[in-house]
């Protein structure tokens, strides 16, 4: 690049100038001090930014990298409005075109099409009126999660069953009303093992952790008591993954695929994050380093072009 560059890590609101202290607080900063360090090794500046600040001149910035953008799953037309005048502003990674088809879990089927084996899913679309029941039983799910198709951090995440189903019934017909809804068998290695997430990025594994849910629950987040443990990822988990990230298009810069054995023992997606994935950088910083020279090599590649 032949001038000075200047990228924003994107966050949300009650992030971007946080009080340290708290361990959550402090991750975050952690986490975007390594990539901040690695991009100004190579000359570029790297400024901690709130997507929804109204005051930000977006053209400033050469690109705009998700970080911790985790409230828009609650604030979601506001982010998709923002998305569309944005992107005509400054180089946003991932693509916009990503962001939108990762956002809503519809993308789970894209990825089944194309070959990659998938947690299988049943999606409920808004004003359905079937209940929990009838929709277990149509299914032939005896137990199952019930999730929303644009969620994050297990918002209205729910184990359920059919001797449950009743307990959930009032509210998943509020739910509908509003946003369609998913429903997975439920997977019991996701107890027994854990899930395995991967860092992929720029094509190519970095690292990978195993999440790992507190006693009595199923949830893996730590938002929920969940905690990561290191994990040497397998030959097989690996391919899996990469195979997974390049069936995204346009290809990402940087993502973490979720996988577990599922209930035949097979590997198989859980999720594929590219909107905002918590990357773990202080476990591996030298992904920080690959994402850096990804970033840069598509800044020269705009900026030639």
């Amino acid at each position: 690049m032949s001038r000075p560059s200047l990228v924003a890590l994107l966050t949300q609101q009650g992030y971007e100038d946080p009080t340290p202290g708290h361990w959550y607080v402090d991750n975050i900063l952690e986490e975007d001090r390594h990539v901040g360090a690695a991009l100004a090794e190579r000359g570029i500046e790297a400024e901690r930014v709130a997507w929804s600040r109204p005051d930000v001149d977006w053209s400033r910035y050469d690109a705009a990298v998700f970080r911790t953008t985790w409230d828009y799953f609650d604030r979601f037309e506001e982010f998709s409005t923002w998305l569309d005048r944005v992107h005509t502003q400054t180089l946003l990674l991932n693509e916009p075109a990503l962001i939108r088809w990762n956002a809503d879990k519809h993308y789970l089927a894209d990825l089944e099409r194309a070959g990659i084996h998938t947690v299988p899913t049943v999606f409920v679309p808004r004003g359905t009126t079937s209940t929990l029941a009838q929709l277990l039983e149509t299914h032939g799910f005896d137990a199952a999660v019930l999730k929303p198709v644009v969620s994050g951090a297990a918002r209205h995440t729910y184990r359920v069953d059919r001797s449950s189903a009743a307990e959930h019934e009032a509210q998943l017909a509020e739910l509908l009303t509003a946003e369609a809804m998913m429903l997975q068998p439920f997977q019991r290695y996701i107890v027994e093992r854990g899930e395995i997430t991967v860092v992929v990025i720029d094509g190519k594994t970095t690292h990978a952790l195993r999440k790992v849910a507190k006693a009595g629950d199923f949830r893996v987040q730590d938002d929920h008591g969940g905690t990561i443990e290191a994990h040497d990822p397998t030959v097989e988990e690996v391919e899996f993954a990469e195979r997974a990230m390049a069936a995204c298009k346009p290809h990402p810069l940087y993502g973490r695929v979720d996988m577990i054995r599922d209930n035949d023992g097979a590997l198989a997606v859980m999720e594929v994050e590219l909107v905002e994935p918590e990357l773990w950088f202080r476990r591996c910083p030298a992904a920080a380093e690959r994402l850096a020279d990804g970033l840069v090599r598509r800044l020269r590649s705009l900026y030639s072009g």
